[in-house]
């Protein structure tokens, strides 16, 4: 199996598509505005103390102040707070943290008003995203992930991955990083670390040091509380520090700046592959090369179409997640087939579901209505092959076989909220109005669009974005409508055939990839 990964930029926002074999199997979606990364740390301010909640809320700069409950304080809590206190109150001194007081460990019965109060200052890592009306989720138990490590200030125990079987190789990385690590730092050793040499891990963990060591100067120049003292790494970095694995054949990004992002941190994990970051010069948008728009117009919305006419029904609720899963027009034979139908139509909607789960990355509660069958083989049967095609999705996840009455309960962790995509495209032309003028006159408005574009503004270079139809018709014959433009205005005019632009809209854009605003104050009445 060959993976793909293609970053597409745009101005405002990042959407990462990840391809398994051409099939697009994960997608994510986020603004470069966005703040509140799953890892990002800040230093926030307790705003409020809930006894009853044995929680307390605090002000991280979100528009809900998130929720911070006595469990997630951690352990080291105290060992913590005290740090924080010296760091603060010197704001010219560095205080190394081998030379840190070690507190005793905080205890799992407690409550939250004999750990803190309103107003104290406190370091916090976002563990959730804010969810719909509910803020950001907190830790206090910090750490920081690299590909191969993941560094926890104020503990001095080494732990390795349960997924590395091999005692010796448990034995050998244990013994390896007990070895090179400071003092005062706990060390986690991810899966991908088995057979890496000394070198590889030593590097990581020098970057992961420096990271808190920044933290720490960041919180000593901190003038305004809530402050951000730690940033996630770029999105795409970050997916790709969790993700990178051999197979993966080519990463296409079509932005310079992301590009040497990329390629910089692939340079640094695997120098040998460095050569699969690409940089798309491509006329046609990224997504549109590799078939990306297409699968995404087709595998979000309501309904899920699959193979053999059989599709699933997708229905999000506040609570949860619920799934209906349809043999749709499949010609049904004799009653004797129908067990065998059913579960050829199960079969495949359990491999569509596992798929759509990473896509879309519902999480929390999943329930899904699977065609009724008799026998329990076939039930069982059911079970394994959804289990086995979870086994590649990253995040956890717990599968229940079938009840009685043909349901499975899936649960999948939450960090982030589902990738909801429209699908259906509003009426560009009338905006939902109902009317439209007539079709045969579309041609003529882009062109008063170009003679006013060339002629008033005296914009020379820029491409006109057109449905696939539309483009084409366009360049049609010889003396093509596309020729006579350009002789008429410029040859700098060029146009795009772009698979997410309805049938009668248009789009300017510049050299830079800037979109020009041509739409008259009438058009967006």
């Amino acid at each position: 199996m060959t993976s793909e990964l293609i970053v597409n930029v745009q101005p405002g926002e990042v959407a990462i598509a990840i391809t398994e074999d051409k099939q697009l199997v994960e997608f994510q979606k986020e603004e470069q505005t966005a703040s509140f990364s799953v890892g990002n740390i800040y230093l926030g301010r307790v705003k409020k103390i809930m006894p009853g909640l044995n929680a307390c809320f605090v002000d991280v700069g979100s528009d809900k102040e998130a929720f911070l409950h006595y469990l997630d304080l951690g352990p080291q809590f105290y060992s913590l707070q005290k740090y924080l206190k010296q760091v603060i109150s010197d704001r010219k001194k560095t205080f190394p943290l081998s030379k840190a007081s070690i507190m005793p460990e905080k205890g799992k019965e407690g409550n939250i008003s004999d750990a803190l109060q309103t107003g104290q200052e406190i370091l916090v890592q976002v563990t959730k995203e804010p969810i719909n009306t509910k803020g950001p989720r907190l830790t206090c138990e910090l750490s920081f992930a690299g590909r191969y490590l993941i560094l926890i200030p104020f503990e001095d125990k080494v732990s390795v991955s349960s997924k590395i079987k091999s005692p010796e190789e448990r034995t050998r990385l244990k013994q390896l990083l007990q070895s090179i690590k400071p003092k005062h730092f706990g060390i986690i050793v991810r899966t991908v670390a088995e057979g890496k040499r000394v070198a590889e891990l030593d590097t990581e963990l020098r970057h992961l040091v420096s990271c808190w060591e920044a933290l720490v100067s960041k919180t000593q120049k901190a003038t305004k509380i809530p402050a951000v003292v730690h940033e996630e790494s770029d999105r795409t970095v970050a997916l790709l520090r969790d993700l990178f694995n051999p197979s993966y054949e080519c990463i296409h990004v079509n932005n310079q700046e992301v590009w040497k992002n990329i390629k910089n941190y692939v340079s640094l994990i695997a120098p040998e592959r460095a050569d699969i970051v690409k940089l798309y010069r491509g006329e046609l948008p990224i997504f549109d090369h590799f078939g990306i728009t297409k699968q995404i117009k087709s595998s979000f919305g309501k309904i899920v179409s699959f193979k053999g006419g059989a599709y699933l029904v997708i229905e999000h609720t506040e609570a949860l997640h619920v799934v209906d899963v349809n043999s749709g027009n499949r010609a049904r034979n004799n009653a004797s087939n129908q067990e065998e139908n059913a579960l050829e139509v199960n079969l495949g909607a359990a491999d569509e579901l596992a798929r759509q789960l990473r896509l879309r990355d519902m999480g929390g509660i999943i329930v899904v209505d699977f065609i009724d069958m008799d026998k329990s083989e076939n039930r069982q049967l059911l079970y394994e092959r959804m289990t086995q095609n979870m086994e590649h999705d990253r995040a956890k996840h717990n599968i229940l076989p079938l009840s009685k009455f043909g349901l499975m309960q899936i649960t999948r962790q939450r960090v982030r909220p589902a990738i909801n995509m429209p699908v259906e495209e509003q009426c560009p032309v009338c905006f939902g109005k109902g009317k439209v003028q007539s079709s045969i006159l579309f041609t003529d408005t882009i062109e008063s669009k170009i003679d006013n574009l060339v002629n008033s503004l005296g914009v020379s270079k820029f491409k006109i974005h057109l449905h696939p139809y539309v483009a084409a018709y366009t360049k049609k014959g010889i003396l093509s409508l596309y020729r006579k433009w350009q002789l008429k205005y410029g040859f700098g005019i060029r146009i795009v055939p772009d698979q997410n632009i309805a049938y009668l809209e248009y789009r300017f854009y510049d050299n830079e990839g800037k979109e020009i605003d041509m739409k008259e104050e009438t058009e967006m009445k």
